[in-house]
């Protein structure tokens, strides 16, 4: 099942919302409108909004206020990837340059802001006061993600449990908002909002231990190459499941390559086969259909229809993607 299957009973609410969004970045400044149509022209695959237009059309129906919903949620989330790139001094984003490797970390810090901001307002404008608590909930909470891993990565003693809550704040809190929002933006009571907002954390954690396993598969068969996620330091569930079930040297060992030898392409090498042969693979599959499982369970009291059928297939498709 392709996304543009999924997506077709909302294309055409897609296409509106596209120009809306487009209309809702417009600046009096020409720098600005340069920036912001570079933003606009390489967006991705657009989950987002399609998960804010489904849960809206299962919760009662898609409104005005549902564009307003998925507009605010990628002006904000976009604001906090600009502002990412600053802090990782990353130059690409997407296989794109980002905003701060062709007009410098100053410019992108105040595109950032100016993104926050419209933000802000067209929800302020429009009273949509429920709206801009779910995200504005989901950038504190993406926040203090970030933030969690960044203290936990220096010593690499991340748990299971540390793991999950870190992914869950920084990945899956903001899924959780577009289906809450989703949901809020259709009239859903306080109980249906809430629901979907668990549905949508569900598959947050799915997506991102989905991401995980991209670090260990063969190259030219995922989006990217393997091993990244160790040259960064950073730890997956497959690789806390082998450190788990490591004896002390071994552990050692490992710990040692990703914390001082990471750019060693034969260390790097030497830890994926750890990974694999510990079954740290299999480990996190099942972990993730736990997740997608869960999800599927929160979607048993809605009726049946056309947007609750897509937004199963969307759920799967975020556990089979291969980039």
């Amino acid at each position: 099942m392709t996304l543009d299957e999924i997506k077709a009973p909302i294309a055409l609410v897609m296409e509106d919302f596209e120009r809306k969004f487009k209309g809702s970045m417009k600046s009096s400044v020409p720098l600005l409108d340069r920036i912001t149509h570079y933003i606009v022209k390489r967006k991705g695959k657009q989950m987002r909004p399609m998960f804010v237009f489904l849960a809206a059309g299962m919760c009662g129906g898609i409104k005005e206020a549902t564009h307003r919903a998925a507009a605010l949620i990628e002006l904000l989330h976009t604001a906090t990837l600009v502002h990412d790139d600053v802090v990782d001094d990353s130059n690409e984003r997407r296989g794109f340059f980002s905003i701060n490797a062709l007009w410098k970390n100053k410019i992108a810090v105040l595109v950032g802001d100016y993104l926050l901001s419209k933000g802000l307002l067209l929800s302020v404008e429009n009273n949509d006061h429920d709206l801009l608590k779910i995200v504005s909930e989901a950038v504190k909470v993406m926040s203090e993600g970030e933030l969690m891993q960044i203290e936990k990565a220096r010593k690499l003693n991340i748990s299971e449990d540390i793991y999950f809550e870190i992914i869950r704040q920084k990945t899956a809190s903001l899924i959780a908002s577009c289906c809450a929002c989703g949901a809020a933006s259709a009239g859903a009571d306080e109980l249906t909002v809430k629901k979907m907002h668990q549905f949508g954390e569900c598959i947050g954690i799915a997506f991102q231990v989905k991401d995980d396993l991209f670090d260990y598969g063969p190259d030219g068969i995922i989006g990217k190459p393997t091993g990244i996620d160790i040259k960064e330091s950073k730890m997956t569930l497959p690789l806390i499941y082998c450190l788990n079930h490591a004896d002390r040297n071994l552990k050692r060992r490992i710990i040692n390559t990703v914390k001082n030898h990471n750019t060693d392409d034969t260390r790097v090498k030497e830890v994926i086969a750890y990974v694999k042969q510990s079954g740290g693979i299999e480990y996190a599959i099942s972990k993730m259909k736990e997740y997608e499982s869960r999800a599927f369970s929160l979607l048993d009291g809605f009726e049946e229809g056309i947007y609750k059928e897509k937004l199963k297939q969307l759920v799967r498709f975020t556990t089979e993607r291969e980039s």
